[in-house]
This record gives structure tokens, sequence and C-alpha cells, in this order.
């Protein structure tokens, strides 16, 4: 009885720590194809969260560049308009998920390009330095 609640204890432990640090999906995951609708309808705001030496570098035509890691992040995605969605990309994705985590509350609708610009670039889909 007494290995039964120890064992019982410690499954409710690791669910409720699991659970706990799971985060609600922010934004839907697009691919580099799903991604490029987006752009050739203009249907949403493109975002680039790299660093602006990264954006000079090569980025999806008609996007706009709000570093992820700068301290105005914030006040620059505050300024957006809420009726278009906000499509999010990065590098890799990492920063993107960053970003859609900090902008989830404020009330945009979001999506991220799946593995970023390296996906986008391994399509063969167009960039503009």
């Amino acid at each position: 009885m007494k290995q039964a609640f120890i064992v019982f204890t410690l499954s409710l432990f690791f669910a409720v720590s699991g659970f706990a640090q799971s985060t609600p999906e922010t934004a839907k995951l697009l691919s580099a194809a799903e991604f490029k609708k987006m752009v050739d309808t203009k249907s949403a705001l493109i975002v680039d969260v790299r660093t602006t030496e990264e954006f000079s570098e090569g980025h999806i035509p008609g996007a706009i560049n709000i570093d992820v890691n700068n301290p105005a992040f914030l006040t620059e995605i505050k300024k957006l308009p809420k009726t278009k969605p906000l499509a999010l990309y990065c590098k890799s994705g990492r920063r993107s998920h960053q970003a859609a985590t900090k902008i989830a509350a404020r009330g945009f609708i979001i999506y991220e390009l799946n593995n970023g610009f390296t996906d986008w670039v391994k399509a063969g889909l167009p960039s503009i330095k």
C-alpha cells in the first residue's frame, strides 16, 4: 500500500511538472510553400525577427525587420495594425517562436515559418538583399 502511494504521488508530480512546463500553442507553423502563399497574397504582415545584419544579408521580399532581441521589440510590435495576421520568421525558427510567445497576449493572429529562412532558401524561394 505504501509503495502504491509513493508511485501514485511520483506519477502525479511528473504529470503536473510536465503540464506546468508546456507552453500553449502561440502560432500556427507553416511550411515554406504555405508561407509563400501568405507573402504572395499579402494577407499578413511579414516580420523578420532576426538582427538587422542578418536581414541585410537576405530576407523575404516585403518583410519588415523587428529584432526580437532588441529591447524595443514589443514597442515596435504594438505599432503594427491588428487587422492583419503577423507572419514571423527567423533563421531556423527558434527566435520566431520566442517572438510569437512574447506577442501572443497582444491580440495578434500569428503564423511562423517552420524551420525559418533556412527552409525558405532550401525551397528555392525568392529573397532579396
